[in-house]
Order: structure tokens, then sequence, then C-alpha cells
């Protein structure tokens, strides 16, 4: 949907950045959406949060875990705005009407199993359930969100995965996640979950092969369970079409003191057997993805 031009915040960087690789040696491209960090003056003074509660919905420095890509041989894209402003791993138009002063156009999709839980495009509470806005937003603001942020880093990411496809015959998205520690979860933990939207998203022999690597390392690896793949998992992976995609959620726990969103001990470690599993992708023959 067209929109019309606004002016460009100042003080905001740009929705994404990429890093390239001098030459592309492999038909992989890494995408980061939930690691942006900018949060705007304007956005925290209508939060009723604090930052820190704000940040816990970050998938905090996973675009560091994965910053060698581009050494190996792969693009990696990131975005720079925080996943509780507005989530590149949805809809472009999930969106809450509790969450609006006024009525939705018939066309956004309010029944989604996401905007239940009040994680749609824009989101109504943080993974806490603790609400974000101290009051309504207008429909306006999330026009803005989306045409200046999703739709630019939707557009890159498109871009990226059409020159890979072009280059090699086919293309292997990585979508690169992190998840908190729940009380709840199970004994033991998953260390690492592999989406592939139960072996639709993704060539079975792909997904295989990063399970392997990982599990080989001493990691307990997990396959859709509980995260199969968001919106970026299913959108792009077709892969009778030659594009695959596979989303990798990685526990914070191992890399970062979740309480306080900050780097821990642990990521050194993690950020070199992300450098392992490069160099095994690197050497792989990816012909089978061309089918």
């Amino acid at each position: 949907m067209d929109m019309p031009p606004r002016p460009p915040v100042l003080d905001a960087p740009p929705p994404f950045r990429v890093m390239r690789p001098a030459r592309q040696i492999m038909p992989l491209v890494f995408a980061s959406p939930h690691s942006g960090s900018h949060y705007s003056a304007d956005f925290l003074a209508e939060a009723r949060l604090d930052p820190v509660a704000l940040r816990r919905s970050e998938d905090s420095f996973v675009d560091e875990l994965f910053a060698a890509a581009p050494a190996m041989g792969a693009p990696l894209l990131a975005a720079t705005f925080p996943r509780v402003f507005c989530d590149a791993n949805r809809e472009p138009w999930e969106l809450d009407p509790a969450m609006f002063d006024g009525p939705l156009p018939a066309w956004v999709n309010t029944a989604s199993p996401r905007v239940g839980a009040g994680l749609g495009t824009i989101a109504r509470v943080v993974a806490t359930g603790e609400p974000v806005y101290r009051h309504k937003l207008a429909f306006a603001d999330a026009e803005a969100r989306v045409r200046d942020y999703w739709q630019p880093y939707h557009a890159a990411l498109s871009a990226l995965i059409e020159e890979t496809r072009a280059a090699f015959g086919a293309c292997l998205l990585v979508d690169c996640h992190s998840m908190p520690t729940h009380p709840v979860q199970g004994s033991p933990p998953a260390d690492i979950v592999l989406g592939d939207a139960h072996g639709t998203s993704c060539a079975p022999r792909a997904t295989r092969l990063v399970e392997e690597t990982l599990s080989a390392m001493g990691y307990r690896v997990r396959r859709n369970d509980p995260y199969a793949g968001g919106y970026v998992t299913r959108h792009y992976g077709v892969p009778r079409e030659g594009v695959h995609a596979l989303q990798v959620e990685i526990a914070r726990r191992l890399y970062m003191d979740e309480a306080r969103v900050a780097r821990g001990a642990g990521l050194g470690r993690m950020q070199r057997d992300v450098g392992r599993l490069l160099d095994v992708l690197a050497e792989t023959d990816w012909g089978f993805l061309r089918g």
C-alpha cells in the first residue's frame, strides 16, 4: 500500500544494516530481525515501561553472534529498530484493535494468534505480559512504523535473497534469534531450537546439517519445539522456488545476563562456536538446494 512521504527522524539510524562479504562464496543469507536496540526519545516517552524492561523483548547481541558471516562469505542483515517498536517477524498489518484510538481498516489482520497474545506487528505487551504503552495509539503511528521500518527491512531482505538465488541458483536464509529462559521449560532445556515450519520451509538435509554440527559441539538441539518459525521462515521459505529458510533460536542464558540485558561471560564462546558452524557451512556443497 502506497503511503505519503514523511520527513525522516533525524536522530534515528537507518532501519537496517547490511554487512556484505568481499565476495559471496555460499548461497546463504543471515538475518537478525530482533537485535535492534535504537529506542527513540518519542517512543520511550510513550512507553510505560523502563528501558531495561523494553529491551528484554530484544534478541540482544544476536547480530554480534553471527558477525563473522561476511568474513566467511555470506551477507548479514540486521535491523536497528527494536522488536517492541515494530516486529519484522510478523505480517506487516497484524494489529490489535484494542491498542488504537479509532477503528482499524477492514484489511488489517486483527484475528491472528499473535495479535491475540498481544504480540502483533506493534506489540501491545512485552514477553512478561506487561502493557507497553501509557495510552492508545493512532493508526497513523502504525502506518509510519510499517512504512519506515518494516517495509525497508523486508525490501533489503528480499533483495539479498534474490541476488543470492540469481548467483547460485538457490538461497538458504538463516533467520537468527534468541530465546529467553522460562521457569517452566523442560528439563534439560534446549540450548538451540531449529525451526523449519515442520519440514516445509527448508530442505531436510540443510536442517540436519546444522543440527548435527551444533550437536557435535555439545549443544542440546531441538527441532520446531517450541519455535517452528515465524513470518520470515514461512513467508520466504519456499523450497520448490529455490528459497529455503531456517530459523535458529539460541538460548540467551548461554551468552548474556537476561535480567540486566548485558553481554555475559559466554558471549565469546558462543561467537566462536557460531564461527565453527559457519566454517562447516562455507565448506558445504549446496547444490542440493536447487532440487
